[in-house]
Parts: structure tokens; sequence; C-alpha cells
């Protein structure tokens, strides 16, 4: 059954970590923090798929209920390592628990010599995934309603086996405005004028692989959108956050790519002045981002810009729109080594392979792509950033690797950016 979100929406704020002990110093590719001011000054914004995500409802919790895990202790390193402000991690199951556990138990702690890191305040709420639809959402004339059975994530409001699977979470070290938080987990895709709805080919009607009771239930997000206002010093930035589905396990009807365009279409819509008065969040409260605002929109979209299996132009609605501050685009000495080094369809891609930020298979494909974004409003001045994907002969190259991966097949994205005068 489905949660409820006001019950499950869970932040927690104002409790202070103290570091006992000094950390060793950092290995090669350090990463320099960013400078911190009283009133602004420079953050570091960061997304990571982290795939801290389980097989059954309650592992996550369990994994991280003791210090011990060595997944979760390799993506808290890479967070030390990294450092950053604001944080998204995406492919995080859903369960506040769990958020806490990986807080005090993993980021908290050192790690291999990397000094603790502390998020004050956090959010977690609930998503889309392997929610229950009561529809035979594949058109494969079995409706499934068993989480964990066969068949059940793709008749599910979101791909997964049970609710919450590949959730996401945010940590922030600057409090996170709790009473304007935004969610628009319920927002149904038929909602959004012009939506690219999936269209079943054997017939000449358009956008009708769904029926009209189906559109009703469909939700724009595979897991969710959050609009989070986080708090600098007198300034106040909106971090946008979101996780489309792959565009990619469908059909003819390509339900997964036009889900994934509309879904990064919805932030489009949304910082555009005027563009996001179709909106709706999970308040009922309707319209965009109020014009003026400073944001940054963060996530893994599952878009490269040229390569890949995404709709032509997907990522490019926020890359070449106008409100959004993309020239600075993050790279990494690990990815154009990967690129050159696993070859096969690596080796015809037309994104620069520096700014690649997963590493997914080669043969067949779709190989390593840029698929995780930090992408910042033009009021806010980019300092710098990079991917963490160190070199083959880096000592920290243990924390990335190669298949099977120690940590994920995606790398942590950040940006440092100037808030406030």
């Amino acid at each position: 059954m489905s949660l409820n979100l006001r019950r499950f929406r869970e932040v927690v704020a104002r409790s202070a970590m103290l570091a006992a002990a000094v950390a060793l110093a950092l290995p090669t590719i350090a990463v320099p923090a960013a400078a911190h001011g009283g009133g602004g000054g420079e953050l570091r914004f960061a997304t990571f798929n982290a795939s801290l995500n389980r097989g059954t409802a309650g592992a996550l919790r369990a994994d991280l209920s003791t210090p011990g895990n060595a997944q979760a202790r390799t993506i808290a390193e890479i967070v030390q390592r990294s450092r950053p402000d604001v944080l998204l991690i995406n492919e995080f199951d859903f369960d506040p628990q769990a958020a806490r556990l990986f807080r005090d138990n993993y980021l908290a702690v050192g790690q291999n010599g990397a000094r603790p890191v502390s998020y004050p305040y956090w959010f977690i709420a609930s998503s889309n995934t392997g929610i229950v639809s009561g529809f035979d959402l594949n058109n494969d004339g079995t409706v499934v309603t068993q989480p964990g059975a066969p068949g059940y994530g793709d008749d599910a409001l979101g791909f997964g086996a049970f609710p919450g699977q590949y959730g996401m979470v945010v940590y922030s070290r600057h409090p996170i405005d709790t009473g304007n938080t935004r969610t628009f987990q319920n927002f149904r895709w038929k909602d959004m004028p012009g939506a690219l709805l999936p269209d079943d080919p054997t017939t000449a009607a358009p956008g009708d692989f769904y029926s009209r009771q189906e559109l009703a239930a469909v939700r724009l997000s595979s897991k969710s959108h959050w609009d989070l206002p986080i708090r600098v010093g007198h300034e106040t930035v909106h971090f946008l956050v979101s996780h489309p589905t792959p565009p990619v396990f469908d059909g003819a009807e390509d339900r997964n790519g036009r889900r994934n365009f509309d879904e990064i279409r919805f932030w489009a819509d949304y910082v555009r002045p005027g563009g996001g008065r179709y909106i709706y969040d999970d308040e009922g409260h309707r319209g965009g981002l109020r014009p003026g605002s400073e944001f940054v929109i963060a996530g893994d979209q599952n878009s490269d810009p040229f390569d890949g299996d995404s709709i032509p132009g997907a990522a490019q609605q926020l890359l070449d729109h106008p409100r959004v501050n993309a020239r600075f685009t993050p790279s990494s000495a690990g990815a154009a080594e990967a690129g050159a080094l696993q070859g096969g369809v690596n080796s015809a891609h037309r994104t620069n392979p520096a700014q690649d930020t997963a590493d997914f298979a080669d043969v067949p494909g779709p190989g390593n792509l840029r698929a995780d974004y930090v992408l910042p409003s033009r009021g806010l001045n980019v300092r710098g950033g990079g991917v963490f994907w160190p070199v083959a002969g880096d000592p920290l190259a243990r924390l990335t690797g190669t298949f099977p991966f120690p940590s994920s097949d995606h790398r942590l994205v950040w940006l440092d950016l100037r808030v406030g005068r």
C-alpha cells in the first residue's frame, strides 16, 4: 500500500557530531574543500548514485546498524575525501533509520585515515519505487501486486521490488528550511502539458499505451522530485533533486525513455518563469520556483547529452536552459583513462570521456556515460568542480575500482559555488 508522505517525511536537525581524533593526511588525489563564509561563501554541492540499495526491505538498515559494512565504508570514505557541504545520495532505500545509521555509523566515523564529515541536517521522504499500482503497467497481460514477485517492479508506480527501493536522501551542513520544502511524488504524468506519454505502436491513436484508468494513477516521478531550500547564511539555495528512470528496459512504446525525458523536463519547467504553472506539489500548492530564486539541480539524470539510449535532447533541456549555468563541466582524468582502456562502444562516443560519471558495460553497451549532474542557476558563481574518479595508479582508485565495483558504478560529482556576496 502507498506510504504516507507526511508520516514518513523525517528531517533530523541540530544534532552535532564531534570528531575526537585528528585524521591522517589525505593521500594523492585529495580534493580540496570549499572555503566557507559566515554570510554565505563557497559551498560544495554534490550528487552520488551510491548504489546503497538492497534486494529486500530492511536489509539496508541491517547492513548499516553496525560500522562494518564494506560497501558503506567505501561510500563514506569517498564522501569524506570529497567533503561536500550539501549531498544528494541516489539509490538509498527509503528508510529514515537507515539514513540516520549511515550518517552516524559511517559518515561521522573516519574511514582509512579520512576525516569524519558531520551533517547536522538531513532529509528523506518516500519514493514511488515499489509502490503497488494495481494495474498491468507493462501490458504483459498480468497484474502483479505482490512485492518481490516476478514482474512486480514493472507494474509498480516506479520500478522496485518493494516500497522505497532505490530511493534517495540528502545530507547538509546547512539548515534545510523544512517549512518550505516541496515534494512532487504524487504529480501525475498526464497532468504535464504536452507529456510524451508512451504510445502503443499497433494502433493509430497517439499516447495510448496506458488506459484512461491507468493514466489517472501513473505518476511522473519514478522516485520523486524534491525542492529543498538550503539556508546559507542570509541566502537560500533551492536544492532540486531527483533520479529519473533509466531510458531502457521497455519496448517499442518507449515508456521508460519518454518518462526519463519528462522527468528531466519537470525541472526545466519548474525553474522557468511562468513555465511551472501546471505543477502541483504533494500539499496541493501550485506553481514553479519563484522567479529570481537561486537553485542547484542535482541527481542521476540517466541521460548523456549525446550517447546512450535516452531520447535526443533530454539532457539538453537543462544544459541549454536559459536559467541554468552549465558552462563548467565537471571532469576527471580517471574517466578519460577508463574510456580509453575499456574500449568497446566508448570509442564511438561523442561526449568527452573525461566528463563521464558512470562506468557501464562496454560490450554491447551503453559504455561509460555522463549521467550525473550538478547544475546551478546563473546567479551562482562556479568556482570549480570535478568527478571523483581516480586514475588506476592512484592509491584512491581502490574506492572506485572495476567491475564488480567496491562502491558503485556511478561516481560522486561536485561543484564549488559562491553563494551570496
